[in-house]
């Protein structure tokens, strides 16, 4: 009798099995695939057929969504009956970071809806071309075939499709506002969402002719950044897509909306957010006009002083003329540099403030010319060559306007290796910005750094205040050419990295034997010992200041922290092993770096904060031209050092630090990248 039943029992089980799934092909498996399986579902439903691609992948393994990314290709079929119209829905994917690339696409098991318009045919037939990778991709091709003419439970069916595209990101209700702005090799995606962003993700459409990288993400409140690099299929320059319509899926804990964004042109700095143009100007001319303060320029404001002073008849107009010149020279170079930095922008060139100082040949004309006006200013020889130029460059008294001229335009040469909060925001913003916004800016660079100058032109009366020509002169004409003279060894030194150490100390030898004989020709025996002995006196004074003023302890100044070369990869690895980042982008011929270097990063407690075994800390040295470092800069908005960024579980997009480090900022940054224990 319990046979009977049992047998009855599976009879009725057979019998009912075929009607719920009906049109269903069972899990299927490719002998030369066996980390993957498939399955087909299908139901008539009016004028459509609906239809479900069940795929599930073994631990580890992975296929691709719509837009792979930076590698693979997505799941297609070929469907048999070609004249049908089949729509795809993709469910929100995943990221995937492998060697580098980025992916996205899917794990573990994954549903694709699918909609076919027109009348149902009677069998539904094609292949399916899969994709799936782990170490190794394999692409395998799955044939099936439906009938759609058995019955099956209906109910059922729909259950499973609207479970399926309760997984399809939903046409709107995440975002209150949505943008898409693009500059060179730089694509920001915004959106603001009033109940805030937990832990968003972006996954963007592939453009024909361009690729996206991995998004930067950061949250300010209700409003979201992502900053993508794009660069062509091959890994190149990408073309302009500004104009194009941009396909993209936004989730944030569990909600997903597909948007398609218009991408317009992005004439704000790396953030996306829109910036008001009046506080950026307001910037530039402050950080030009802190220029006049850096010591790379002070010694050109000495040059200046004295032209001054030996002017016999100092009447209001001729001073007037003499800083209007100048000013003129200043205001001149930085158009200058504006219309250099667009020759670079047109030609896919790096962008960057202060590199002209990674050539030699431009730092070894710089050493020459400070040498030679060096030797000048301390009235060791009177300039009268048959070249008016090199006249007009090294003379005062017989330069005229070109001189004064002359003089703007080289302060302002020696001025781009500084940089200072204002300065560094201010040209970030220039050159991410639209052309004419670009050489506004660089113009209000130029008149803040002109302002002294044009402050004494509106009112002469200033520089007629100053005493009359006399012995006192001559000695600050010699300070002057002393300040000269620290500055062309300091350029010299940035020969380090082109030339050995032996021959730039060689170099830097011959020059000061070469004065001191000039000086004993000059000014004899005895003058020539009594400025060598003060020389020596101040040079050690100096030394002694600067070592009880840095120390703060008996310990000597060192840097103890275990620099890592700076690469994207090594902040991937320490951030997947959960671990503080902190990036340092320097440059020998960065002024501004070195104080950062001197004032904060040697201090005992930030020393101490970065040796921390929970802490990675990488170096970047921009001193000499480095492909790797143009483009992390430039992912990151940014065109100047120094550069610092900490990263971390509490700072997963990284936070950029001003370009004026404080104790303060480095401590607090790290601790907030910590995030929570």
């Amino acid at each position: 009798m319990r046979s009977a039943f049992r047998a009855a029992m599976a009879c009725l089980l057979l019998l009912w099995l075929p009607q719920l799934y009906a049109a269903d092909t069972g899990w299927l498996q490719s002998p030369q695939n066996t980390h993957a399986k498939v399955r087909f579902q299908a139901e008539p439903s009016g004028n459509e057929t609906q239809v479900l691609l069940s795929v599930s992948l073994e631990k580890g393994w992975k296929t691709y969504w719509r837009s792979p990314g930076e590698g693979g290709v997505a799941p297609v079929i070929e469907w048999q009956d070609s004249a049908v119209p089949a729509q795809w829905f993709w469910p929100t994917p995943s990221r995937f970071d492998v060697a580098g690339l980025t992916t996205q696409g899917y794990h573990d098991e994954v549903t694709f809806p699918i909609v076919m318009t027109g009348t149902s045919p009677g069998t539904l037939s094609g292949t399916l071309t899969l994709p799936t990778c782990s170490n190794v991709c394999i692409l395998t091709d799955y044939p099936f075939q439906l009938d759609l003419t058995a019955t099956g439970d209906k109910a059922h069916f729909s259950r499973q499709f609207s479970i399926a595209m309760g997984k399809v990101p939903i046409a709107q209700g995440l975002t209150d506002s949505a943008s898409a702005a693009y500059r060179q090799g730089s694509l920001v995606v915004s959106a603001s969402r009033e109940q805030g962003w937990q832990r968003p993700a972006l996954y963007i459409d592939g453009l024909e002719g361009s690729a996206f990288g991995k998004p930067q993400i950061k949250i300010d409140g209700t409003k979201l950044s992502a900053t993508l690099p794009v660069t062509d299929e091959w890994g190149d320059a990408a073309g302009d897509i500004s104009g194009k319509t941009l396909s993209l899926v936004l989730a944030d804990n569990g909600i997903a909306q597909q948007l398609d964004l218009s991408v317009g042109k992005l004439t704000g700095a790396a953030g996306g957010s829109a910036v008001a143009l009046w506080p950026i100007a307001l910037m530039a001319l402050a950080g030009g006009f802190i220029l006049n303060l850096m010591p790379c320029v002070l010694p050109v404001l000495g040059m200046k002083l004295g032209s001054i002073l030996q002017v016999e008849q100092r009447d209001r107009r001729s001073v007037r003329v003499q800083f209007l010149a100048s000013s003129a020279g200043i205001i001149t170079s930085f158009l200058a540099l504006a219309l250099l930095m667009t020759v670079l922008r047109y030609t896919n060139q790096t962008l960057g403030w202060g590199i002209q100082f990674q050539s030699p040949w431009f730092i070894g004309l710089m050493v020459l010319v400070t040498a030679l006006f060096t030797a000048n200013l301390l009235g060791l020889f009177e300039i009268n060559l048959p070249s008016r130029m090199t006249t007009r460059l090294a003379t005062q008294k017989r330069s005229g306007l070109a001189g004064n001229f002359a003089e703007g335009a080289f302060a302002t040469l020696l001025a781009t290796p500084c940089s200072a909060p204002f300065l560094g925001t201010a040209v970030a913003f220039a050159l991410a910005a639209s052309l004419p916004v670009l050489w506004g800016l660089f113009l209000m660079l130029g008149i803040g750094m002109s302002l002294p100058w044009l402050l004494i032109a509106t009112w002469p009366g200033l520089a007629l205040r100053l005493p009359r020509p006399g012995r006192w002169m001559l000695r600050l004409r010699v300070a002057m050419g002393v300040l000269m003279l620290a500055a062309s060894l300091w350029l010299l030194s940035l020969m380090q990295n082109h030339l050995s150490a032996d021959i730039v100390i060689g170099i830097a030898a011959l020059m000061l034997l070469a004065l001191v004989v000039a000086s004993l020709k000059r000014y004899g025996r005895r003058n020539t010992a009594v400025a060598l002995c003060i020389g020596l006196l101040l040079g050690g004074l100096l030394m002694l200041v600067a070592a009880f003023f840095f120390s703060g302890s008996s310990k000597p100044l060192q840097d103890e922290i275990a620099w890592q070369p700076l690469t994207e990869q090594a902040i991937k690895t320490a951030l997947a092993d959960h671990k503080v980042v902190f990036v340092d982008v320097t440059a020998d011929w960065c002024v501004t770096c070195k104080a950062n270097k001197f004032n904060v990063l040697l201090r005992d407690d930030v020393q101490q904060a970065l040796s921390d075994k929970n802490v990675v800390a990488l170096r970047g040295d921009w001193s000499r031209p480095s492909k790797s470092i143009n483009e992390f800069l430039q992912k990151r908005g940014s065109v100047a050092v120094p550069f610092n960024q900490i990263y971390g579980p509490g700072l997963p997009a990284g936070e950029i630090l001003s370009p004026l480090l404080t104790r303060d900022a480095v401590l607090q940054g790290l601790k907030n990248a910590q995030g929570e224990k």
